[in-house]
């Protein structure tokens, strides 16, 4: 197999551009993300994805999450409007839901599927009666391959071209039965067999296109949560390009600046998820600058 692509700076703002809004742009304008997700030891999760989209530019935030701890996630992020569903006994998102959650998606200009979730089964069927609600898929980013691994058995026609998927190294191992490859060619094989873009920690691939190397990020980055702030990263750029590949390489490349930034302030290791986020709109305006010109700071 050839070598990867390896995408700099430059590159990334030439070939798949991210331009900053027009001055009188509204917030819908700038993109709604849709996060689904959360379990009950897991609450969290979708508030680090959903204000990562936000954190990226994207201009309204929705969550879909369990009725158990809405009204907790509403006061932790006053920016997003919080639904509560039914919960299942195991402490997940009920598939009975489909139909409001459907409604919502409706609405979202990118859908990101996974933060936090639990129940394989549960969240196959959800998402399932979700995407094929809906006359058109959005955006959509599946986060949690653990739990969200049977959605890609739904195939390309219903979860669409714009679709990113999100694995560590041991859930893409489970996806193809190998993690014997480096990781692009790890994502190469799951293009091939899904059909959809993948992201696969500094490695990215898509269809019709060839494999993608981000050099960015450090081991500071594999702690909890901080997927989650990648998956909300891509949904938000999602949202305002509409763009799998341009959100799958624009979100590798902000998550890796943020960890890189807290690397050289805090340490290599030992720095938390949610500290990513305040990093991000800073690394975003580093890496559009030069396609802006604004050099202000």
């Amino acid at each position: 197999m050839s070598e990867p692509t390896v995408v700099t700076d430059e590159m990334l703002r030439d070939r798949w551009p991210l331009e900053p809004p027009d001055q009188e742009v509204t917030k819908n304008d700038r993109g709604t993300v849709l996060v689904v997700g959360g379990a009950r030891s897991t609450p969290g999760a979708v508030l680090l994805a959903g204000l990562a989209a936000l954190r990226v530019g994207a201009g309204k935030l929705t969550v879909a999450t369990c009725e158990d701890y809405a009204g907790s996630l509403g006061v932790a992020m006053p920016e997003a409007g919080v639904f509560g569903f039914p919960t299942t006994k195991g402490g997940g998102l009920d598939p009975r839901a489909a139909k409001e959650i459907g409604e919502l998606a409706e609405k979202a200009d990118a859908v990101l599927f996974g933060p936090g979730m639990a129940e394989p089964d549960n969240v196959r069927a959800l998402v399932g009666d979700v995407l094929t609600s809906l006359d058109s898929p959005p955006a959509i980013v599946l986060d949690a391959m653990g739990a969200t691994c049977g959605v890609l058995d739904l195939g390309v026609e219903a979860l669409g071209r714009n679709c990113v998927i999100t694995p560590n190294t041991s859930e893409a191992g489970y996806l193809l039965d190998d993690t014997d490859d480096d990781d692009h060619d790890l994502a190469r094989d799951l293009v091939e067999r899904y059909g959809v873009t993948v992201v696969l920690n500094s490695a990215a691939a898509a269809p019709d296109a060839d494999a993608f190397s981000v050099p960015k990020g450090n081991p500071g980055l594999a702690t909890s949560g901080s997927g989650d702030v990648l998956a909300g990263a891509a949904a938000g750029v999602a949202a305002r390009t509409s763009d799998a590949l341009t959100a799958a390489l624009w979100g590798l490349a902000l998550h890796g600046s943020a960890g890189d930034r807290l690397a050289m302030r805090v340490g290599r290791v030992g720095f938390l998820a949610r500290e990513l986020l305040d990093e991000l709109p800073e690394c975003l305006r580093e890496l559009t600058t030069e396609s802006s010109g604004d050099q202000s700071r």
